[in-house]
């Protein structure tokens, strides 16, 4: 009974009410910095959707240091690889204390690691933990998501940082509250989502596809309800706030379709490819033909470029037609990663190859206004690998070269769509935050209240 009993308890969140009021809010903060970050310490365990470029890292940073404060314990900043190292300059810029750790030990009281390696760290070590770039969790695999989860559980403080939370499916949203210690990611579908089964969408399940859609008069009540836990805000306005310091530049964003030497098997012209299989075999068998394209793009300049690419071929084709480039790959180990990671955002290297799964989360690339890609059907991919030059703060235009081939209109005509999903999304959210933050709630009554003499009990 005690083995059950603890089993349960591992399954179980701590979702006590563990919010309080802030003891440190610096000057160097923002307005809507301060208030959102303040908002986060008062709700204890929160999401912020901030874009790029709204200064997520001091906001967490302040966030860690009232835990600290307020504790007297210890929390724990997990980022993506390479970012670690951004955290500490900044934490120096603002004069927080941290130290950043490889091995498992927190020497100080805010520690920085990146998610590989939260497998060394203790849970109990820590009253709080930062997931930054927190929509990077649902890309995991399920053990690692699992892990994740399951590490965050029991600690009273949580706080969630990210750019793109869902932006392309809302039941996504799932991940972070079940993350947060709110409803379960299938809780949640079941709560404000009915499931269709369509025999003619993709990603079947027993031959038949699950699409959720929400309930009758549910997606109100479940914009009210994300409300509850998370701030969407994707310029200072959306909170209230003045945007004269927040102003992007012009994104450039252009079309390049190759025609290619070679056509699909069986066909006389080329035509859009049908379906993930033959949408694969045209990425494939146009590697040469795009890559060459992409690769002269870059080389007709001198200034910095990041090339994203998809396949382990790409990539090393890339690699050889760029010869000023530094190549990012799956089979470098963590520390090669952050190393070449690190070279192109210092300038030591003037162009970087990689996929958007190893470098498009985090990292700040300021430096660099032109970026070529070759389009997916992940949206957050490509609005990550964007955002990476296009943030505020940003001071030239940017300009996104996106190279495909005449058989993958498709795939660039599900990007519109998807992109057109995300922007509703944060419509959504930023809409009923703003109704959520203008109700003035009623004081509470000050009469006294007497029982009935006849519900009185008799003697």
């Amino acid at each position: 009974m005690d083995s059950y009993a603890a089993f349960l308890d591992a399954k179980t969140h701590d979702t006590s009410q563990s919010g309080f009021d802030p003891q440190y809010l610096p000057d160097w903060m923002f307005d809507y910095q301060a208030a959102l970050t303040a908002w986060a310490i008062q709700q204890g365990r929160a999401a912020m959707f901030a874009d790029c470029g709204l200064g997520k890292t001091p906001m967490e940073l302040v966030w860690a240091e009232n835990v600290v404060r307020h504790t007297g314990g210890k929390v724990l900043i997990l980022t993506p690889l390479a970012v670690g190292a951004q955290f500490v300059d900044e934490a120096e810029k603002f004069d927080i204390a941290v130290a950043r750790s490889q091995d498992g030990t927190a020497s100080s009281a805010i520690t920085i690691t990146n998610y590989e390696r939260l497998h060394l760290f203790r849970a109990d070590d820590f009253d709080g933990v930062v997931c930054d770039e927190s929509g990077i969790l649902k890309n995991y695999d399920g053990a690692r998501r699992s892990a994740i989860t399951s590490f965050l559980k029991k600690r009273p403080y949580r706080l969630l940082a990210t750019a793109t939370a869902a932006p392309n499916d809302f039941t996504e949203l799932g991940t972070s509250s079940e993350a947060l210690g709110y409803l379960g990611h299938m809780d949640m579908l079941n709560r404000f989502f009915r499931n269709d089964l369509n025999n003619s969408a993709t990603g079947r399940i027993g031959g038949r596809a699950i699409q959720w859609r929400f309930k009758g008069h549910a997606e109100q009540s479940f914009w009210r309800w994300v409300c509850s836990w998370a701030r969407a805000i994707r310029q200072p306005s959306d909170i209230g706030f003045a945007n004269d310091r927040h102003v992007l530049p012009p994104l450039i964003e252009r079309q390049h379709i190759v025609h290619t030497s070679t056509l699909a098997e069986g066909m006389l012209f080329a035509l859009p490819a049908v379906g993930l299989q033959e949408q694969r075999d045209e990425r494939r068998r146009t590697i040469a033909e795009r890559c060459e394209f992409a690769a002269s793009l870059v080389n007709a300049h001198t200034d910095p470029a990041t090339v994203w690419c998809h396949l382990n071929d790409e990539s090393d084709l890339l690699a050889r037609l760029i010869p000023d480039a530094v190549e990012v790959s799956g089979s470098d180990s963590d520390d090669e990663k952050e190393r070449k990671l690190l070279s192109f955002q210092r300038g030591e290297s003037r162009v970087l190859i990689t996929k958007p799964s190893l470098g498009a989360w985090g990292l700040n690339f300021q430096h660099c206004a032109h970026m070529v890609t070759f389009p997916s059907h992940s949206f957050e991919q490509y609005y990550q690998s964007v955002r990476r030059h296009w943030r505020f703060g940003q001071t030239r235009p940017v300009t996104v070269d996106v190279v495909a081939t005449e058989g993958e209109q498709n795939v660039l005509k599900n990007l519109q769509r998807k992109q057109g999903k995300a922007n509703q999304m944060f419509e959504s959210l930023v809409a009923e935050m703003t109704a959520a933050m203008s109700i003035v709630r009623p004081p509470r009554p000050t009469i006294s209240l007497e029982v009935p003499s006849w519900l009185s009990r008799s003697a």
